[in-house]
């Protein structure tokens, strides 16, 4: 016997995503002319670079818009269990793009601490130090906000673009340890920064990737995940005991397979009620389920007795 459960996409995710990632535009937009300006007029090459950073912000939030949309797609004839995937197609994008951004950091960084000409950087002015410092606190601001949205609706994407507001807080404090530095008269600070978090941005592409991979290449869920559906199973009514049960990821969702065992003198009728009860149970307990498949086989050994 086989039972499915099948969960649509919340409105209220993409919704979320949606205003999410639109904020996410105007912020970078608005820093990055901040960012921009102060350079120029400050004279600090380590913050117009900062500002061509948030200005590639944009284009990762795009990204993050497009797999959120396709991912919200219904199943078709060619996608029959659904377009989830494209989050995690959209999270590896991300992920290529946050470390290729932590890669030029760290190699801008090395070729400057190599360079003979270190003591000869202009000493930048106030002005960018002060864009810095707003920097800092606007991006771990929007790294707050993104990542708190991203695990209220389950958003791998969403998630990988809240790193990325990490890894530009990350940039704007080594511009700032780097312009603060060379005001004081140790130039080197700035490069040396930069390598430091490069390393930093480095591990957050790392774990974003690993994370997309997991849930594109059929990964189980976490044990305690599945503890928690065994029991949930095996409390229902009619119920003896659980033969197999497999459990994968598919993008944000879950796809579950549980062999149950029952009553070998049970109807038809009954075995098909308590089936439902148990997808029902599961749909109710774990709302990241998409598809459950609940399949009955008879206590043989029961019967025999």
């Amino acid at each position: 016997m086989t039972e499915n459960i099948t969960n649509e996409n919340n409105p209220n995710m993409t919704a979320v995503a949606m205003k999410v990632s639109v904020v996410s535009i105007i912020v970078n937009l608005l820093l990055s002319l901040l960012k921009l300006l102060a350079g120029i007029f400050a004279k600090s090459g380590a913050m117009i670079s900062d500002a061509v950073h948030s200005a590639s912000d944009v284009f990762s939030t795009f990204v993050v818009i497009a797999g959120v949309q396709l991912a919200k797609k219904k199943p078709d004839k060619e996608h029959p269990y659904g377009h989830e995937r494209m989050e995690c197609v959209a999270s590896v994008i991300l992920a290529v793009v946050l470390a290729a951004t932590g890669i030029g950091i760290g190699i801008k960084g090395v070729e400057k601490i190599a360079s003979p000409d270190t003591h000869e950087i202009a000493i930048p002015g106030v002005m960018a130090l002060t864009a810095a410092v707003i920097s800092v606190i606007v991006k771990e601001l929007m790294f707050q906000y993104t990542k708190r949205a991203a695990k209220k609706i389950n958003s791998g994407a969403l998630m990988a673009d809240a790193w990325h507001h990490r890894s530009d807080a990350l940039s704007s404090i080594g511009s700032f340890a780097g312009i603060l530095g060379a005001r004081m008269g140790f130039p080197v600070l700035d490069p040396l920064a930069s390598v430091i978090i490069c390393v930093f941005i480095l591990k957050a592409a790392v774990d974003i990737f690993r994370d997309a991979v997991d849930k594109m290449v059929d990964k189980s869920c976490p044990d305690e995940t599945v503890e928690e559906m065994k029991t949930v199973i095996t409390s229902t009514p009619g119920v003896l005991g659980i033969d197999e049960m497999k459990t994968r990821l598919f993008g944000s969702k879950i796809y579950v397979e549980v062999e149950i065992l029952m009553d070998a003198s049970k109807t038809l009728v009954e075995a098909h009620d308590t089936a439902e009860e148990v997808h029902d149970a599961i749909e109710q307990h774990f709302p990241g389920v998409k598809h459950c498949m609940v399949h009955v086989n008879p206590d043989i050994k029961e019967d025999k007795e």
